[in-house]
């Protein structure tokens, strides 16, 4: 009867491209499954009674409190204005060079990225402010969509970053899991915090690899970029200080209370919140109506997080209950190659189903189930986390699907088409994929600067 749990998730797919909503489809099918299970003798009725506890663990979870606070610092700086202060004055000042506005937008995604971690805002906010400026100036469509979609999805990966949060909670299940299964009941954790650090410098990589091809294209494809810089009125340093340090500041104050150690991630979250308001009063952009869509979109936001989480822990106990652990590990065992095939196979798997779920229902449905195995495989669960979101990073990416390209398509003028956007994303994908091979081969670009940070030798 453990096919039933793969035919359990397969349904459970089935009506997401319907377009059921996950939260209910999750928990709606399984409970389905679990009554038609208990109804033939192929379930045990006494894995649905684990389920009080589930929700209560759920509600009760500390680390989960930074969801809400990172949300609602994000939409306060996404009404604040932040991007666009930071792009004129970024673009003012660069303006003399041809790729300054490509070279602004990369640079200004990232700290936009840094300070809401939501790709989905990141991608509309950067659309609605610089695709216009750019086309205008003489960027190829296919540059400019490529170049905001690809700067856009770095909030998956560059701290503080909503899906490291949830990677974070469900990776130290996964991993206290793996080592009580092991049998060593004094179980090491692993924290958000060390995913944060994990995540450094591969997010710089990106970054860095993305402005590394602005300028290969100006170099051997100049056509793609306007023939000379343009000066502008705003090309002040002191603008672009005055513009720039504020954002900076909260970002320092965010992450450098977790890297020091100073605060957890939960409280650093808390940090980020009041900074956030601080700097939007600073600007005069708290009005009443802006207060109030803050508080709607993070309630919003809020809600999903934890009803998928809800429907997610209901889908794991029914999956267990019809053996799928026992089978995806025997599967996995059993492969050639070893632990490389089971997380090749795991990664591809995880890409494609980026294309039809978003990251928060592939972090509470897929990530509990295969994490414990391969950390029991002897990977390293921050090296596993943050492999998973650059993976992800480039599934919503990737053509036809992706998350990122929708966003976009949705601010987005008519006259650019469609396929001048899958083409243009087409070399940002192959800089992710060249992240991950290289974080394949040398796992220290992840696993070093927590080591460093923590004081774990090993």
């Amino acid at each position: 009867m453990e096919i039933l749990s793969l035919v359990l998730f397969l349904v459970v797919c089935i009506f997401l491209l319907v377009g059921y909503p996950v939260a209910l489809t999750l928990a709606g099918v399984s409970l389905l499954f679990a009554w038609l299970g208990i109804l033939f003798g192929a379930f045990d009725a006494s894995y649905l009674l684990a389920t009080p506890s589930r929700l209560f663990g759920i509600v009760n979870n500390q680390t989960l409190i930074a969801v809400p606070l990172f949300v609602f610092m994000g939409v306060v700086l996404e009404r604040s204005k932040i991007a666009e202060d930071l792009l004129i004055a970024m673009s003012g000042l660069l303006g003399r060079f041809k790729t300054g506005l490509g070279v602004s937008v990369i640079l200004v995604g990232m700290l936009l990225a840094a300070s809401t971690g939501i790709v989905g805002a990141t991608v509309v906010t950067m659309g609605l402010l610089s695709l216009p400026t750019m086309l205008k100036r003489g960027y190829s469509p296919e540059l400019a969509t490529g170049t905001i979609c690809a700067t856009g999805t770095l909030g998956q990966i560059i701290p503080p970053s909503i899906a490291l949060v949830l990677l974070g909670d469900v990776l130290s299940s996964a991993y206290q899991k793996a080592q009580l299964d092991m049998g060593i009941f004094s179980p090491e954790s692993v924290s958000v915090g060390d995913l944060f650090v994990g995540a450094l410098i591969p997010g710089l990589v990106l970054v860095v690899l993305y402005l590394l091809y602005l300028w290969g294209v100006s170099k051997f494809s100049p056509s793609q970029v306007p023939k000379h810089g343009q000066l502008s009125e705003h090309a002040k340093l002191s603008g672009l200080l005055k513009a720039l340090l504020p954002p900076l500041i909260l970002i320092v104050a965010v992450l450098g209370s977790i890297l020091s150690g100073k605060a957890t991630p939960t409280e650093a979250a808390g940090v980020g919140a009041i900074g956030a308001v601080l700097l939007a009063l600073m600007k005069r952009q708290l009005s009443l109506s802006n207060t109030k869509y803050v508080v709607r979109e993070t309630t919003k936001v809020t809600c999903m997080v934890f009803l998928i989480l809800i429907g997610a822990s209901v889908f794991s106990l029914v999956f267990r209950g019809f053996g799928g652990e026992e089978l995806l590990n025997d599967f996995f065992s059993d492969l050639p190659g070893g632990a490389f095939t089971a997380m090749l196979l795991v990664m591809v798997v995880i890409f494609l189903l980026g294309f039809i779920l978003d990251f928060i229902e592939i972090t509470f449905v897929v990530v509990p189930i295969i994490a414990p195995i391969l950390i029991m495989m002897g990977m390293d669960p921050v090296w596993l986390g943050i492999m998973i979101a650059v993976n992800l990073q480039t599934s919503f990416l990737t053509p036809p699907f992706g998350f990122a390209l929708f966003y976009l398509r949705g601010v987005t003028q008519d006259s650019v088409k469609t396929e001048q956007m899958y083409k243009g994303v087409i070399p940002f994908i192959i800089i992710q994929l060249i992240v991950l091979v290289l974080m394949a081969i040398w796992p220290e670009l992840i696993t070093w600067l927590p080591n460093l940070v923590y004081g774990n030798s090993d």
